[in-house]
């Protein structure tokens, strides 16, 4: 009776166990054993089971079992686009915004979350553009400035975002954090008696980090919504790298860096030296769920070369020491990397692939004229940024340059995704040289850029270009081509 029990040779199987057995096959297995036999297709093209490839695969995480009627066919659309993505980003064809900013400010700094962008600017404002729908329900985020008189508002230090909080320190110690959810307006202020030196926001939750002069403190809202100090700590130096720890549960967990000396910080208890050797300071960091890692440079009459080292937080000791360069680690890219694998870039304009599993080199590529300032990775390429203002993209597989873009100033932020690609490129001189101001082509050239590139639309499909911005002046230029044709050439 084939309705109730399926045969498997000269055995008959309940049809629940053979779906069993059947859970255990790969896509292409499954295609085979859909042409032996009838009663094997119909288990073949089970809903369960392409279900749970969707799954196993990424596509369509949040989604159930019930949301759609044909899941192998779902699956089949998701695997079209992720190849039409993959082809896009490696002929470079989609589209290219310029995110355009406030007239007479600088960039100060540039932080993105899931195609959110923030940029904080010399005049004191925060923006704030979603590149995913194109849609600027808030562009400008108020501050306690706003009343008085023009620009006499501080700098803005640094900006982060998430899915729900903006926040924004200022050059004179001050704090805002917006709910994005609600308005414009901040919902918490606060205040340090000293410049802040380092921010963080956790990408899962509300808890805010900050550093300012000797003192460490960490935010977060309680049940009500009134933010609190979750804890404060004192540390020895001046902070130079701060990360709030991913997935901790109910007690906030930080890691901060001063000096040589890397602190773990932990709500519920006092600051704890996680590393520290006399004389050889920390040039970058990156922390995951389990694991923070961190270049240090060797200093004194014993060298031993420049390093990174990967720490355990829950053991709280060192896993690998990495690498062995004569140039300093200017970045370190653990949370967004492949299992087993980091990305890092260095004073000496290259970019390493290292294996965690065997503490060696997987490959390096001379990537930049100058040293490497931004880095990240996922399965295939490698997307870095360098000071020289250089943009390039590896196809790591293959050991080949993909396409590069150059913009003026050095690029201080990249963020990606399988779809979009931000870019920052941040200036150092926060002051105008030329004092036409009023002189377009003066202020393009100092005030720094931000580029968003979107790759999930096939060129061909577009008939005219994305709507800019919603807003009271020109906040977004749009480019809809092959960018292929925009910059013709690698070698820019």
């Amino acid at each position: 009776n084939e309705m109730d029990d399926v045969p498997f040779f000269d055995v008959q199987l309940p049809y629940e166990l053979a779906i069993n057995i059947f859970q255990y096959l790969d896509r292409k297995e499954l295609g085979r054993c859909a042409q032996v036999s009838k009663t094997w297709k119909v288990i073949a093209e089970d809903e369960v089971l392409w279900y749970r490839l969707c799954q196993q695969e990424g596509h369509l995480p949040e989604s159930s079992i019930s949301d759609y009627s044909c899941w192998k066919l779902i699956f089949q659309e998701c695997r079209a686009k992720e190849h039409m993505l993959r082809t896009n980003w490696k002929n470079r064809k989609g589209a290219v915004s310029e995110l355009e900013h406030i007239p007479d400010a600088v960039l100060c700094d540039v932080h993105s979350h899931d195609g959110v962008v923030i940029a904080g600017y010399t005049s004191g404002e925060v923006r704030v553009w979603d590149t995913r729908t194109w849609d600027y329900v808030a562009p400008f985020l108020e501050s306690e400035y706003e009343e008085d008189e023009p620009g006499m508002q501080p700098y803005v230090s640094f900006v982060r975002i998430n899915s729900s909080l903006a926040v924004a320190a200022y050059e004179d110690g001050f704090l805002n954090i917006w709910d994005l959810r609600t308005g414009k307006y901040p919902i918490h202020h606060f205040e340090h008696d000293a410049r802040i030196q380092a921010l963080a926001l956790s990408k899962d939750d509300a808890t805010v980090a900050t550093a300012s002069a000797f003192d460490v403190v960490m935010l977060y809202p309680n049940e009500e919504g009134y933010w609190q100090i979750a804890a404060e700590f004192e540390v020895q130096k001046l902070v130079d790298y701060l990360e709030i720890v991913p997935d901790t549960g109910r007690y906030p967990v930080a890691v901060a860096t001063a000096g040589d000396l890397v602190y773990l910080l932990k709500a519920e208890d006092s600051a704890r030296t996680l590393h520290y050797v006399y004389g050889q300071p920390v040039t970058c960091l990156d922390v995951s769920a389990n694991q923070v890692a961190f270049g240090v440079k060797s200093l004194g009459w014993v060298y031993e070369g420049n390093k990174i080292l990967v720490y355990s937080l829950e053991a709280e000791r060192c896993l690998s020491k990495l690498g062995n360069t004569l140039g300093d680690f200017t970045c370190v890219n653990l949370r967004d990397s492949p299992p087993n694998l980091m990305v890092s870039g260095n004073m000496d304009r290259r970019v390493r692939i290292h294996d965690l599993r065997t503490d060696k080199i997987a490959l390096s590529l001379s990537a930049h004229q100058l040293g490497v300032s931004a880095v990240q990775m996922d399965d295939w390429k490698v997307v870095s940024g360098g000071e020289e203002g250089l943009v390039s993209v590896w196809d790591y597989r293959m050991n080949q340059k993909l396409w590069e873009v150059h913009s003026r100033h050095a690029v201080r932020h990249i963020s990606f995704n399988s779809h979009s690609l931000i870019t920052a490129n941040v200036p150092y001189e926060k002051v105008v040289r030329n004092s036409d101001l009023d002189s377009f082509a003066t202020h393009r050239r100092h005030r720094g850029l931000i580029h968003a590139y979107e790759f999930a639309v096939d060129q061909l499909a577009f008939q005219s270009p994305l709507p800019v911005c919603r807003s009271s002046c020109d906040t977004m230029t749009s480019y809809n081509y092959d960018l292929a044709l925009t910059f013709p050439s690698d070698n820019i």
